[in-house]
């Protein structure tokens, strides 16, 4: 495996994501998103409250997760699937051969090298270990192939499972944007992490 650059070199940098990768771990394989990848993510969505509210896509415990029809949202994933502005990867259980969620690299800031990171694991990969080797592998292929100096992410308050993950991996706490989502009524802060190509390490969170 090449060796992460020293401080003070640059290294050449992919000013896209049109490359899509497989990228293999011990539990999970990160492979190019497909159209037909939708009808899964969506009936994960929607067969599991937490991932709405876990990602303050809505506003109260009894609303449904915001959604689109599904022949709309299989074009939005084809798109995503051969876009150069973004990266997006199914994640598989290596176990059972099923996807279980997606990880996302976008928000390509060129001139700083860096770009912002989010993940989504269903039910069924959850309390195994999937989502923290799957962040490793993307924020590892981010720094060691893409070139990228920093990549940052959001995480609420009401979600610490998913901030001890990020933790592990090597992100660190960044700030607080006080009061940022009103739910159920009540105000949850987002904290801001990051992770910078100096501190990385491919063992972390293994």
């Amino acid at each position: 495996m090449p060796s992460r650059p020293s401080r003070g070199t640059v290294p050449s940098v992919t000013t896209d994501f049109t490359d899509k990768p497989t990228l293999v771990g011990e539990l999970v394989t990160l492979r190019p998103i497909r159209a037909e990848d939708a009808d899964l993510v969506d009936a994960i969505i929607r067969s599991d409250g937490e991932i709405a509210r876990l990602t303050g896509s809505v506003g109260s415990s009894t609303e449904d997760p915001p959604g689109m029809p599904i022949e709309r949202l299989r074009e939005v994933y084809a798109g995503w699937a051969e876009a150069d502005d973004r990266l997006v990867l199914g994640v598989v259980d290596n176990a059972s051969g099923e996807l279980v969620g997606e990880v996302v690299l976008a928000g390509w800031d060129e001139a700083n090298r860096s770009c912002w990171f989010r993940t989504l694991i269903g039910a069924a990969g959850r309390g195994r270990g999937l989502g923290t080797e799957a962040t490793r592998l993307v924020v590892d292929h981010g720094f060691r192939v893409l070139g990228l100096h920093r990549i940052t992410l959001e995480v609420y308050d009401f979600n610490p499972r998913a901030r001890h993950v990020y933790e592990k991996v090597g992100f660190v706490h960044e700030g607080t944007g006080r009061e940022a989502l009103l739910f159920d009524g009540e105000w949850v802060d987002v904290h801001f992490m990051a992770v910078l190509e100096s501190d990385w390490s491919p063992a972390l969170g293994s």
